[in-house]
């Protein structure tokens, strides 16, 4: 389910990110942008995406981390020390 919602969430920012180029692309025909100044908001704007999604990834696996620790739930790890205890 986590992995759904984070392909949802970058299927978004890549709808985004084409229609600001689109957008461009309109401003540059127009003349009111040129293509250096049109490429180089395009590549800020990915690079700022691309730490959002960074950050939005670590905050996301931090909460599960807390919300497995309240809850009490196993991890993998604990299990594999307990398997080797076991052993």
């Amino acid at each position: 389910m986590l992995k759904e919602l984070l392909h949802v969430g970058l299927g978004s920012v890549v709808v985004v990110k084409e229609k600001i180029e689109e957008e461009l692309k309109v401003l540059q025909e127009k003349g009111k942008i040129n293509s250096t100044d049109a490429r180089s908001f395009i590549e800020s704007i990915t690079k700022k995406g691309e730490e959002e999604d960074e950050r939005v990834k670590a905050k996301i696996k931090e909460m599960l981390k807390e919300a497995i620790e309240e809850l009490g739930v196993a991890t993998k790890k604990d299990l594999e020390d307990l398997k080797s205890k076991l052993s």
